[in-house]
């Protein structure tokens, strides 16, 4: 039978206590609520109360809170539930945090891998000349992947930066869409637009993309050219044909790299069409120098509801599997 135990804690920077509490002490009662223990804080000390298993599950998650804030970071709620959903896992033993520095917007804050499958996606980055980053919307594969961009470029280890995007869009046709080509593209490279405005700042951006330094275009302008020197980002990637993958992968030239990020549950191409990004998985799991690394909603690090969301659909998607009706 459990045993109901105190463990304590010492913390050596009690000015610590506030950031991982969070406003209201909302954090501390998301680690009380999901683990059914009572947490004090008393002078230099956090003491744990509740059965053994649980209270020393909160020492762990609570070590691993103070090492965060330590290292400057600030504890948001998702940190918490994260670390609570590894505990599930039991794959919290690892002592490594994911938090990977990889650069400094151009108001100085940094962006950082907030998961340990993101920490996987930017190594792989580092290590790999194509790289697929698929999981889920909000799981940051886009916003990693142009972060790491501009890191290289800051570094001069590439002399340009392309981003891409198959114009293809859910339900709706680029010829409905008022304007010239571009203006009908526009919208859709839009989070690109928008990923690299708050990493370079909007005038460095805009002086990079006059010079040709920058370039965001739909896939279809990526056909016929050999890109060398460059860091080459291919967004929404599932919305391309076998053919255009193809396509894409072969542009590769001389010191360039290339990240391709892709949701293979939100396809939008029509039905008789396959997608290129499920081809590419099929094709080229096994080359050297090309790896895969997925992500899941446990990584998404937009507001909770979004993981809850994509869990019910995922659920959704295997009970119809499960009863053999079209998913």
């Amino acid at each position: 039978m459990s045993t109901v135990v105190e463990r304590q804690i010492d913390v050596p920077a009690p000015e610590q206590l506030a950031n991982i509490f969070g406003t209201n002490d909302k954090n501390l009662r998301i680690i009380e609520d999901r683990l059914e223990v009572k947490i004090t804080a008393r002078n230099n000390e956090l003491h744990i109360t509740g059965f053994e298993s649980r209270a020393d599950t909160a020492v762990d998650v609570l070590q691993k809170l103070l090492l965060m804030a330590e290292e400057g970071n600030t504890i948001t709620e998702q940190n918490v539930r994260y670390l609570l959903d590894l505990t599930d896992e039991e794959r919290l033993n690892n002592h490594d945090l994911p938090f990977d520095l990889i650069c400094l917007t151009y108001r100085g804050k940094p962006i950082k891998s907030k998961t340990y499958n993101q920490k996987r996606y930017v190594d792989a980055i580092r290590r790999n000349p194509v790289v697929f980053g698929i999981g889920p919307a909000g799981t940051g594969k886009t916003f990693l992947a142009v972060a790491m961009a501009v890191k290289a470029f800051r570094e001069k280890l590439v002399h340009r930066i392309i981003l891409t995007r198959p114009a293809v869009e859910a339900g709706e046709r680029l010829g409905f869409l008022p304007g010239d080509l571009q203006n009908k593209v526009d919208p859709y490279l839009r989070p690109l637009y928008d990923a690299l405005y708050q990493i370079m700042g909007p005038e460095t951006y805009h002086t990079n993309l006059e010079k040709g330094v920058i370039e965001v275009a739909p896939l279809a302008y990526m056909r016929g050219r050999t890109l060398d020197d460059a860091f080459i980002i291919l967004d929404e990637a599932q919305n391309t044909t076998p053919e255009q993958m193809k396509m894409f992968l072969t542009r590769m030239g001389t010191g360039s790299r290339m990240v391709i990020t892709g949701d293979i549950t939100q396809v939008d191409l029509p039905r008789d069409k396959k997608s290129g990004l499920n081809e590419a998985r099929r094709i080229l799991k096994n080359v050297d120098g090309v790896s895969f690394i997925y992500l899941s909603e446990k990584d998404v690090v937009r507001h909770e509801l979004v993981q809850r969301i994509i869990k019910a659909y995922e659920e959704d998607a295997k009970g119809r599997d499960v009863n053999g009706e079209e998913t």
